[in-house]
């Protein structure tokens, strides 16, 4: 798996996913669930998920619609 994004914005989160499934990439959403451990304040971020195989089209992807992706270091 290959991290594509880290956000806090669940909009961000939910736009990616769905440009992501209309180019048939299959995305998963990490760290949904640790709001609950935040208190629902959002400092946490969501990573968006891809296979290896998909990393270069779906970073290509979010590139044209201006979605800044997450670069390892």
């Amino acid at each position: 798996m290959h991290v594509l994004l880290k956000t806090t914005d669940p909009t961000v989160v939910s736009a990616a996913t769905a440009y992501l499934k209309g180019e048939g990439i299959e995305a998963f959403v990490f760290d949904v669930h640790m709001s609950v451990l935040e208190g629902s304040i959002g400092i946490f971020p969501r990573r968006v998920m891809v296979h290896e195989d998909d990393a270069i089209k779906a970073r290509e992807l979010m590139r044209q619609l201006d979605i800044e992706t997450f670069e390892e270091t």
